[in-house]
């Protein structure tokens, strides 16, 4: 239910006051707008008379907002983003089957994306947008409607679909491996280690499982998997990656399992989403097609 009429200004009103709060000035928001200063003056001075509030402190020829007028313009440029967004999925797909998901990138570059033609042939009127987004978010602050998920079963505020766990498994270069000989877990101690910052006790998890005693553990960092997978198929290192996001690499011989066996569940992917949103046919759509996309053994 929307709050009472005289709560609601009137979207000039509102473009008027978060041009000029955005700039700075009244001549800067007009000249944006394509209107007269005094029209864009007229406009604020009709918005602090509805809310009965002072948005900004007329300082000579120069604006500045209130504490009051800050916060209300964060709110309202969010609001007119939300609107903005939302007019625009609804030009390019008039149907309204819009569908925004925040994906993890190498998730999203090399398993998700080859796959969505598929999707998009069961069903042709459902536009996927794809966002990049490295960790939770509130949606109640964001126009997204979905997010894949990777860790455990939490995300406060948002409801989990468990898709599928994952297995990593430490991957060099054929060259490194041989020249290292490496043959037993306990070897890898000696071979440079290749470094994930978002899974920085990666190494330390695998070789505890193994119960292979350890200092401290060295070696590259990098803030991409695709970007660790090129340097570990170069022959840089060797690196714990998830088996069925390199099948490309090992195909073409280009990485092969460092020791045999070497496989440990590193987590678990979940679709996440608002409670309130989880019907919504075009997510229910793409929940159905994801669950039936894993369970057909297409994962690898």
């Amino acid at each position: 239910m929307l709050p009472p009429r005289r709560f609601l200004p009137s979207l000039s009103l509102l473009s008027a006051f978060e041009a000029a709060a955005r700039t700075g000035s009244v001549t800067a928001a007009a000249q944006e707008l394509g209107l007269t200063q005094s029209a864009v003056s007229r406009q604020i001075a009709a918005l602090e008379k509805q809310l009965g509030v002072v948005l900004f402190l007329r300082e000579r020829q120069t604006i500045r907002l209130t504490l009051a007028g800050d916060t209300y313009a964060r709110e309202v440029r969010e609001a007119l983003r939300r609107i903005s967004s939302a007019s625009l999925n609804l030009r390019a797909n008039p149907a309204g089957g819009t569908l925004n998901l925040a994906i993890l990138p190498f998730f999203g570059n090399r398993w998700l994306a080859p796959r969505l033609p598929r999707f998009h042939r069961a069903h042709p009127g459902i536009t996927v947008n794809l966002i990049t987004r490295l960790e939770p978010f509130e949606f109640r602050f964001d126009t997204l409607d979905a997010a894949i998920h990777f860790g455990t079963a939490r995300w406060p505020g948002a409801a989990l679909t468990f898709l599928m766990q994952e297995e990593t498994v430490p991957v060099g270069s054929p060259t490194l491996i041989a020249d290292l000989a490496i043959k037993t877990p306990a070897d890898l101690l000696a071979a440079p280690l290749l470094h994930l910052n978002t899974r920085p006790d990666a190494w330390e998890g695998w070789f505890s499982a193994r119960a292979v005693a350890f200092d401290a553990l060295h070696g590259m960092l990098f803030d991409q998997f695709s970007t660790m997978v090129e340097a570990a198929s170069a022959g840089l290192g060797v690196a714990l990656l998830p088996r069925f996001l390199i099948a490309r690499e090992v195909g073409a011989g280009q990485l092969v399992p460092a020791v045999d066996n070497g496989e440990i569940v590193s987590g678990d992917y979940f679709l996440a989403c608002p409670p309130e949103r989880a019907s919504y046919p075009p997510l229910a759509a793409f929940r159905d097609w994801l669950l039936q996309e894993i369970a057909s053994g297409r994962v690898a």
